[in-house]
């Protein structure tokens, strides 16, 4: 029985969707663990940046929305104000949302930017971590960044200036690196006589170095030259961006690779 000036309407409710921070890993689609394909296969909505290739895209469902919002530096980039906005209106939508990242999502992917935002407004995250660009690098040279024969640590760092526009203090690296730590700089290209004469104030100039770009995937060009010539050699091998710069001893001995990349398969998108 209801009672008079009692309403029998169900209260509404908001459902929430979800949110996962997926690390792409550096563009080889096998390279993508378990965890990270479950998320994608599952998502209704993929926001991806511009480094995840398309082998790895091909494992989304047909009927998933892929958005493309490119982050690259000294090109003309989405803005991080515009993903944070649309993640947020997506998940509060219901949606399964993917930010889907190159390579690691807290390896400078603003993942923790992102999570902060999304928690701040009532959103859980998940974060899958993914194969960042700096090991596949090396792992394509057969170099292992710690090997102990030659480094007892390594210092994964970006080429850009800090947040703040303070530009990167390489002589003080260069320290870190003639103690025993191998240097591995993402985003470098740009700023690559910069780093090269910052490094030289610390380090020999015959210390071994390594330039890789697009690293794992079939595109994947590389030179191995030391830390005096490493601009001269970028240019001569015509090096672009998104490469990987890799200084140390753990390079010593190691030639001009010729390696053949094994084709990539194309795999058909789930329905």
């Amino acid at each position: 029985m209801t009672l008079a000036g009692t309403s029998t309407m169900t209260p509404t409710t908001t459902t929430i969707g979800s949110v996962a921070l997926v690390g792409a890993g550096p563009g080889d689609p096998d390279l993508l663990t378990r965890k990270a394909l479950r998320a994608i296969r599952r998502a209704s909505v993929i926001l991806a940046d511009d480094l995840v290739s398309d082998g790895v895209l091909r494992f989304a469902r047909r009927s998933a929305r892929i958005v493309h919002v490119g982050k690259r530096g000294g090109c003309a980039s989405t803005p991080q104000a515009f993903i944070d906005k649309l993640m947020l209106a997506e998940a509060l939508k219901g949606e399964r949302v993917v930010r889907l990242k190159g390579g690691d999502p807290f390896m400078f992917g603003r993942g923790g930017e992102e999570a902060e935002h999304l928690r701040a407004h009532g959103v859980a995250v998940e974060v899958v971590n993914g194969i960042t660009a700096g090991l596949a690098a090396a792992t394509s040279l057969g170099v292992g960044l710690t090997h102990r024969a030659h480094a007892h640590g390594v210092i994964f760092v970006t080429g850009h200036a800090r947040a703040d526009g303070t530009p990167m203090h390489w002589p003080t690296l260069g320290a870190a690196a003639a103690q025993g730590l191998t240097l591995v700089i993402y985003m470098g290209v740009p700023a690559i006589n910069a780093i090269r004469a910052g490094l030289l104030d610390a380090l020999p100039a015959h210390t071994p170095a390594a330039l890789v770009q697009n690293a794992s995937l079939p595109t994947q060009r590389h030179a191995v030259c030391t830390l005096d010539t490493l601009a001269a050699t970028c240019i001569e091998a015509r090096i672009g961006s998104p490469a990987i710069i890799v200084i140390g001893d753990v390079l010593r001995g190691l030639r001009e690779l010729s390696m053949p990349m094994p084709k990539l398969t194309p795999q058909p998108r789930a329905a």
